[in-house]
This record gives C-alpha cells, sequence and structure tokens, in this order.
C-alpha cells in the first residue's frame, strides 16, 4: 500500500469534469463513489449545464491516493475525463485567527450544503501585471481589500455556501471557486456583486465557468444518460 499523501491541515480536492460513453457502467460508477465516501471521503456529484461535460464529480479526502484511486474507478467505469481541477483547502494568511469553528469549515468543509442544488466552479489568479501587481501591494493594503471582497460576500449569507481552495503550484490558476447557491440566480448575483470590490476588479482574473445541478450520484446517472 502506498503511505498516504495529505496536505497537513485541510484536505486535497479535485474536480473531475467527465463525459459518459457507450462502455459507463453505472453500476461501476457507483461503486467507485462508494469506495470513496466509505474510505472517508466526500464526493459531491454535479449534472452539467452546457457542453462542457456531461457531469462532475467533486472529490475531498485528507489523502491525495483516495481522490486518485476514485479517478482510477471512474475511468474504468467507462466514463471519459475531459476535464479537471486539483486544489486543496487551506486558511489564507489574511484569514488567520478566526474563531475555531469558522477555521474548520474552511479546512474540512462538509459538502454537499442542504437546500444548495445550484453549482458552479471557476479558477482564478491575481493579476501581475505593471502597475497592477497584486504581489507588489503591501500585505495590509492586501488584507484591507480581501475583507472588503469577503464583506460583499456574506451579503449572500445563507443564499450562498461559498468553498475557496488553492491550487498556486498544483494547477493551472491560483485558486479555484466553488458555489453553491439556492439556484441560479443566487450563483450570478453573487459573483456580480464580487466583481465590483476592488480586489477583484482591479486585481483578478477569471478562467472558464462551470455550471451544473446537485443531487446524489445515482440519480445524477439517471438525469444525464
Amino acid at each position: 500500500m502506498h503511505e498516504p499523501v495529505g496536505v497537513g491541515d485541510g484536505l486535497a480536492v479535485v474536480h473531475l469534469f467527465c463525459a459518459r460513453t457507450p462502455a459507463t457502467d453505472e453500476a461501476a460508477v457507483l461503486s467507485a463513489v462508494k469506495r470513496a465516501t466509505e474510505a472517508g471521503g466526500q464526493v459531491v456529484t454535479v449534472a452539467v449545464l452546457g457542453h462542457k461535460a456531461q457531469l462532475c464529480l467533486m472529490g475531498l479526502h485528507d489523502d491525495a491516493w483516495a481522490l486518485r484511486d476514485l479517478q482510477t474507478g471512474l475511468g474504468r467505469a467507462g466514463l471519459d475525463l475531459v476535464d479537471s481541477y486539483v486544489s486543496i483547502t487551506e486558511l489564507s494568511e489574511y484569514a488567520l485567527g478566526l474563531p475555531a469553528e469558522m477555521a474548520e469549515m474552511r479546512l474540512r468543509p462538509k459538502l454537499p450544503p442542504p437546500g444548495k442544488p445550484a453549482w458552479c466552479f471557476y479558477p482564478m489568479t491575481k493579476r501581475r501585471n505593471v502597475g497592477q501587481n497584486w504581489y507588489e501591494l503591501p500585505f495590509d493594503e492586501r488584507k484591507e481589500l480581501m475583507h472588503e471582497h469577503g464583506a460583499s460576500g456574506r451579503k449572500f449569507a445563507g443564499r450562498i455556501v461559498q468553498l475557496v481552495t488553492a491550487s498556486t503550484g498544483l494547477d493551472d490558476w491560483e485558486w479555484s471557486v466553488t458555489l453553491f447557491g439556492e439556484d441560479l440566480r443566487a450563483l450570478k448575483e453573487t459573483v456580480y456583486t464580487m466583481r465590483y470590490d476592488r480586489a477583484s476588479a482591479a486585481y483578478a482574473e477569471f478562467g472558464p465557468f462551470v455550471t451544473g445541478l446537485v443531487g446524489p450520484v445515482d440519480e445524477i446517472l439517471a438525469r444525464t444518460r
């Protein structure tokens, strides 16, 4: 057996964007998900809207090998992996000193949240342009901008649950954002509102968005046939 490979505090996270094939074996998909959850992981299943994928399986575990096993199992079940994203949960440098309960929610979230069936995912990076370089700002200024950004997000408490994960050195962007909302409008209004904050308006670059609908794995498989 391989030695566990974790992230210290927090969880490894993988978003697996998949398409069905004629060889897709739904029973084998269910078995792969069951093995991951029985090993202590979480798997969020999403029916994707649009052409970018048919479904997404978002896995979280404290051992990255368990996520690799999930990926292997889905491939053996006949799903075609069309895209992916790798990241980890963490407490950012701007969130140090949070109460223990809030810190635990960021490091070890319980997903999917109830009553939040609308879902979207996007990666993002901070700009390094001349005269517009996030990493040249003093820490206190960056912290103030992120506090303003967080205050905008808290306006949507109850309508949105947000998971921001870190991916510097792990994938092509620096962070990924996964939103769970009560409906599609809540997703749209949250992202639209927060783009006016200076931390986003002046310094953020956004990658492609993927939107979908969360449900139990058997239901997602049935509705993506």
